[in-house]
């Protein structure tokens, strides 16, 4: 994948993603809102200071360990999250051993056989490369941890209870039955609906005001590549899963929130 952005550039970054969800666009990946919604959180992002908070990365640990723990993990992907940050969410997966499941809010055959093609594709090119750093087992043990990611979306046999329409589809070998979701950049009524069922759900939202931001048993606020990296590494790196019983996901949102105003503050100095 080539993109024109100029690696020297200050917004280097941001332009590289624009330049994803361009090409995404052009693939028939996103929903017509899809911009829409990157350029909303990129306002948010811009309020943190374009990098990850301490409250952030105490987020992103929990996580960890959540996934890490549970007895049935999966990670969701939309098409935003699919273009920004597939590839290492892929090899999370890889490494946690659990499936990924394409669900999107605006689901149409033609999207869908988009975004699945995507995803093959950037396992198959996973695969080509080396592991990540710090992996403990072998290249050939990593090479075949990818290729049996399982990726459900295509046939979706439930539906996850208190929604209507496509938005409500999903696999039973999936998020219907799993303990446990990563559902970056989520909607708040699907959300609602999955904590409603009982799972635990780790939410990434830039915006610590949203529905799902609030409605998540995790939020971690901050940009979705930045997330995705991290995660990766702790994944990885961590030996201690044992997670937070008495954690407190509005602290978090309200650190978020005073970052925020910290940094509108000192625009001005």
């Amino acid at each position: 994948m080539g993109h024109a952005a100029d690696p020297s550039h200050p917004r280097y970054k941001s332009l590289l993603a624009r330049g994803l969800l361009e090409e995404a666009a052009n693939r028939g990946m996103l929903a017509g809102s899809a911009l829409i919604a990157h350029g909303r959180g990129e306002a948010f992002d811009y309020l943190l200071g374009e990098e990850t908070s301490n409250s952030a990365m105490k987020a992103t640990i929990e996580i960890a360990k959540r996934l890490k723990s549970a007895k049935k993990a999966i990670i969701s992907l939309n098409g935003n999250t699919a273009a920004l940050a597939g590839d290492d969410l892929l090899r999370c997966a890889a490494v946690l051993g659990c499936a990924i499941e394409i669900n999107i809010f605006y689901r149409t055959p033609e999207r869908m056989k988009a975004l699945l093609k995507y995803i093959d594709e950037r396992k198959k090119y996973i695969h080509s490369q080396q592991p990540p750093k710090e992996w403990k087992g072998g290249v050939d043990e990593w090479h075949t941890a990818v290729m049996e990611v399982p990726v459900l979306g295509a046939e979706p046999d439930g539906l996850i209870p208190g929604l209507k329409g496509p938005r409500a589809k999903c696999h039973k070998d999936g998020i219907l039955t799993c303990d446990t979701i990563l559902v970056p950049l989520e909607d708040g009524d699907r959300c609602e609906a999955l904590v409603t069922m009982g799972k635990q759900v780790l939410v990434v939202d830039l915006n610590p005001m949203s529905r799902s931001a609030k409605m998540a048993s995790v939020t971690i606020v901050d940009e979705l590549c930045r997330f995705a990296n991290n995660l990766l590494q702790l994944l990885i790196e961590l030996d201690d899963y044992s997670i937070d019983s008495n954690w407190d996901n509005q602290q978090i949102l309200q650190d978020a929130l005073d970052v925020m105003a910290t940094n509108m503050k000192n625009v001005t100095k």
